[in-house]
């Protein structure tokens, strides 16, 4: 998979945040350990840029590694849904804890996304639509 971009990276005491695009109108999260907020809004402002684009966009979330996420970082994300809904064509989510998969539900039903929010829990999955989403054949 080539990245059209370097990797944004944000790192703290509990968490790591990299933002990549691999693909036009593609945006690849992974985020491990406890996202406890400790980065602010520097994550939304960074997919700012992919919204001032115009064009709809997906997001893959790769959440793994992440045993649990707070409530105002959940709640956080749902802001930032909700107010760029518009741009947002698909958001998908691999679940790495039950913790982490309730919370994207409750995500999912606040910001009303139904079927354009998924939520994965086997990481081949998630990897394949990826694959797809990037355009990648091999």
């Amino acid at each position: 998979m080539s990245t059209q971009a370097p990797p944004r990276i944000f790192k703290g005491a509990h968490c790591t945040f990299t933002l990549q695009r691999p693909a036009t109108g593609v945006v690849h999260a992974i985020i491990e350990g406890h996202d406890v907020g400790e980065f602010g809004d520097a994550p939304f402002r960074e997919l700012d840029s992919d919204v001032e684009h115009g064009a709809p966009f997906e997001i893959f979330i790769d959440a793994r590694g992440v045993p649990a996420a707070s409530l105002e970082v959940s709640a956080d994300w749902a802001r930032w849904m909700t107010t760029h809904r518009e741009h947002i064509q698909r958001l998908s989510i691999l679940c790495g804890s039950r913790f982490v998969e309730l919370t994207a539900s409750f995500v999912q039903k606040f910001t009303q996304f139904g079927s354009r929010m998924r939520i994965y829990t086997e990481a081949d999955a998630f990897e394949e639509a990826l694959r797809v989403a990037v355009g990648d054949d091999e």
